[in-house]
């Protein structure tokens, strides 16, 4: 008996050492022992991603069920769906406020009525004010998310500096059906953790 009883207690503690998988936003996902990322980047992450969801549970209770929030490597990762394109802007706007954030992914959906005539103004300005930033050479474009409602755009990212901030600016301006302009641009000196 004494035998079966040590040898169930050295299973138990080998297979405690062993890093054990659990489920998550991209599927099956594996304990600390396992992470590639390092102790401090899954600690830093975990507070971003509990500071997000805290203050959009603040914002709207509803929040806590229908928005998924997943950080790795300070790149937020968000999901769901809301009622009004508002939502997914002022949602995106915390999550680019979020302190290390180093990207946004956001992969919120919205429930609203479709007019094809709003919609392809709205892709239009988008498309155009994309364009520019890629073309302009003192801009870094894959930095900043572009998001464009009943004309007005939202701009959400981070600059190098001020004078890639000003660019990004007068470059939406010049855009011909652009109502209304709302940036949330961090600088990269503002970032608790920044690239190597």
């Amino acid at each position: 008996m004494r035998k079966y009883l040590a040898i169930s207690f050295l299973i138990l503690l080998l297979s405690s050492c062993v890093g054990s998988s659990s489920g998550g936003l991209f599927g099956t996902g594996v304990s600390i022992a396992l992470d590639p990322r390092t102790l401090g980047t899954q600690i830093d992450d975990s507070i971003m991603q509990k500071n997000l969801a805290a203050r959009l549970a603040l914002t709207d209770k509803k929040y806590l069920i229908k928005i998924s929030v997943k950080v790795l490597d300070g790149r937020i990762f968000l999901r769901g769906k809301v009622d009004k394109p508002e939502e997914k802007l002022i949602i995106t706007k915390m999550a680019w406020e979020t302190k290390g954030a180093r990207s946004v992914k956001n992969n919120i959906a919205v429930k609203q009525k479709f007019s094809f005539k709003n919609t392809a103004t709205d892709i239009l300005i988008t498309s155009q004010l994309r364009a520019a930033l890629i073309l302009n050479k003192n801009v870094k474009a894959a930095n900043f998310n572009i998001d464009t409602i009943n004309k007005k755009t939202y701009i959400f990212g981070i600059a190098y500096n001020q004078d890639e901030k000003k660019e990004i600016i007068q470059e939406a301006k010049q855009i011909a059906d652009l109502e209304e302009l709302v940036t949330s641009i961090l600088m990269v000196s503002d970032l608790s953790r920044q690239k190597e």
